[in-house]
């Protein structure tokens, strides 16, 4: 009973915990996995959180890229196409939003499409539609974002690429529905192919030339982040000054002769105070050449490009350039205008200054590591021209710009899906917290319903033993008592009989069968029913029972309803059979009776056993009117005994027993 409690208990608590946690968790895909799994899963993500590049916002003036007409309509299409110089082998576009500072919510992505398209095209199929290599839509959930959307696909040959956005966002101070973007690179390999290349647009302001919002600005390099690697170690950049006048040479030796197609200048580390002590373009010159040359005197210059500052829109954190193929050893960088920082107490000096200098061959960095030289000394011994080759900027390592996006990317996805993982996993904690008070109340609930089950065990335990108890007091008492009695009878009658020499042999056989029926009930007194022959069916025992009892009795004994009789269980026909003995007992020993009659009448619903003589009546001979010896053997029965006075002054005893599945075989 208890081990049943127990299970049923603690079957309920798991049963409402399983039923919380399916109502709480199916609606998400996460609700399926495990706890331990979901931790190991945020793990997983802090981990590679603290190994990927974080994006740090740049700061002062410069280009914003560019941005569509306003539109009344959301579903107003628009779009943007980038002819590339050639056909080109390429298998990554990278989209740059635009950046706004929400005065709520902090930095983000504006007038970024909320659903759209990338073709790429060849030269063959440059009317057609192209191919498709990414479409998203809002169900992708891009935004709110501020991070770069990375698009790889199988390499392809192509011409042009085109984005096409059929949903279009709002931007964040007046609402109206707009296409935006600050950059697009187009990788093939490591290069980005879309640098300063020709670009198209669905719709523009005709006046935006000359502002921070061109069509331009799309492919003109820079983008809205400072470059902020997870590792490396922090680099001061290299500054020099140079009077007026002079023009500034930066030299660098490959040690080799290399094949050399484009050059990215990083802009010196600002203060790091806000607001900042230097303008962005600080010791970038406003005009400068770059020579490549085979002869360290560069007798044997080439031009590869040149750079001009026209705007404040012209320079930025990286300054990217591309230039036709040439192999040279020597590259060497003149600023024919440097950086003016003359002052009164300083007039006329210039400066000039890099954080880190690339010089590329297809978007690899050959000058890492390589020897430079200049013809005008540091601002400081801090800042050596070391530094301008070592790999590192201000925030630790520079990375090449392709992995550098696609670590931004990476952490905004594992950014946005950091937060439910961590709710998820609050929200199981809860529950198990739940669960564990439920469980808690469940042991309380389970000792105390062990507790009650001793208790009522014990009890019912006691009440059997006493019932076991008054079963065999009453057992003796019917069956001996009324023995002994029948014995003591007989023996006064044999005692009368000694002149009749057969009458006093039927006399002394009869006490003899009595003594063995006495010795047998006396042996079996806690079981009667396992004794042979004690009981059986319960006609013949009453018919005996009344011709030993009532010998020399005027006795009438009638039944009804035998067969039912006969399908009575063994307990209820013993206890009939001693009930009715202890009747006839007590006729014997209180009555003074001359006549006796008993019936028996059972039908499928109750028994009725009365039995009555015409002795004295009860008033004179119990008080109590019913015996307490009957009122006992009845109770064992579960039945109901009542005594009344008959006709003729004598006691009609009546026993009513209602039968059941219990009571009948």
């Amino acid at each position: 009973m208890i081990a049943v409690a127990a299970i049923a208990i603690i079957a309920i608590a798991f049963a409402i915990g399983g039923v919380s946690r399916d109502g709480e968790s199916a609606s998400s895909n996460l609700g399926q996995q495990s706890v331990s799994s979901l931790e190991r899963r945020l793990t997983t993500i802090d981990g590679n959180l603290h190994s990927l590049a974080k994006p740090s916002m740049r700061t002062g003036v410069g280009a914003v890229g560019y941005r569509s007409l306003p539109q009344s309509d959301q579903n107003q299409a628009q779009w943007i196409k980038i002819e590339l110089a050639e056909e080109v082998v390429i298998d990554q576009i990278v989209l740059v939003p635009a950046i706004w500072r929400d005065s709520n919510g902090g930095f983000r992505a504006d007038g970024f499409p909320l659903e759209f398209i990338v073709r790429v095209g060849s030269d063959n199929d440059e009317e057609a539609e192209g191919t498709i290599v990414a479409s998203y839509s809002a169900n992708d959930s891009l935004l709110p974002r501020v991070a770069p959307v990375v698009v790889s696909f199988p390499a392809i040959v192509a011409r042009w690429v085109r984005v096409e956005a059929s949903v279009l966002s709002t931007r964040g101070w007046d609402g109206k529905h707009i296409l935006q973007m600050a950059e697009i690179f187009v990788f093939s390999g490591q290069q980005n192919v879309a640098l300063h290349q020709r670009v198209y647009v669905s719709s523009c302001d005709p006046d935006s030339l000359g502002t921070p919002r061109h069509k331009n600005y799309l492919v003109d390099g820079f983008v809205p982040y400072l470059m902020d690697a997870s590792d490396g170690e922090q680099s001061l950049a290299f500054v020099g000054k140079a009077g007026s006048g002079e023009s500034p040479t930066i030299t660098i030796d490959l040690e080799s002769t290399r094949r050399l197609n484009g050059i990215r200048l990083h802009a010196i580390d600002l203060s790091d105070t806000v607001p900042q002590a230097k303008p962005e373009d600080f010791g970038i010159p406003r005009r400068m050449i770059v020579e490549g040359a085979n002869r360290a005197d560069f007798s044997d210059a080439k031009p590869l490009m040149e750079y001009r500052v026209e705007s404040a829109f012209d320079a930025g954190p990286i300054i990217m350039r591309r230039f036709p193929d040439v192999k040279c050893r020597y590259v060497r960088f003149v600023a024919t205008e440097p950086y003016d920082i003359s002052s009164a107490a300083s007039p006329q000096e210039t400066a000039i200054g890099f954080a880190e200098i690339e010089i590329l061959c297809d978007g690899w960095n050959l000058a890492m590591g390589k020897t430079s030289s200049a013809n005008f000394l540091p601002m400081s011994r801090l800042r050596s021209l070391t530094t301008l080759t070592d790999g590192y900027n201000l925030y630790g390592r520079i990375l090449p710009i392709r992995q550098w996006f696609g670590e931004l990317a990476r952490r905004h996805d594992l950014e946005t899906e950091r937060p439910r993982i961590a709710a998820e996993l609050k929200q199981r904690y809860q529950l198990q917290k739940a669960n564990l008070n439920r469980l808690r109340w469940m042991v309380g609930l389970l000792v105390f319903v062990v507790a009650c089950t001793i208790g009522v065990e014990r009890v019912m335990r006691r009440r059997a033993l006493i019932k076991t108890r008054e079963q065999i007091a009453a057992d003796l008492h019917d069956e001996l008592g009324a023995n002994l009695h029948a014995i003591g009878l007989l023996g006064d009658l044999a005692q009368t009989a000694t002149e009749s020499p057969e009458r006093l042999k039927e006399m002394l056989i009869r006490i003899r069968e009595l003594t063995q029926r006495s010795g047998a009930a006396a042996r079996y007194c806690t079981n009667m029913l396992e004794s042979e022959g004690l009981f059986g069916d319960l006609v013949d025992d009453m018919q005996r029972t009344s011709a030993r009892f009532l010998a020399d009795m005027d006795h009438q004994l009638t039944f009804e309803g035998e067969d039912l009789l006969r399908r009575l269980k063994p307990p209820i026909r013993v206890g009939l059979l001693l009930f009715y003995k202890e009747c006839l007992t007590n006729i014997l020993r209180h009555a003074h009776a001359t006549r006796v009659s008993t019936c028996l009448k059972t039908d499928s619903n109750e028994l009725r056993l009365m039995v009555t003589d015409n002795g004295c009546g009860l008033s004179e001979s119990q008080p109590e009117q019913i015996p307490k010896s009957l009122r006992r053997r009845a109770h064992l029965l579960g039945a109901k005994v009542s005594a009344i006075e008959s006709a003729d002054s004598g006691t009609t005893v009546t026993l009513h027993l209602r039968l059941n599945r219990i009571t009948v075989i």
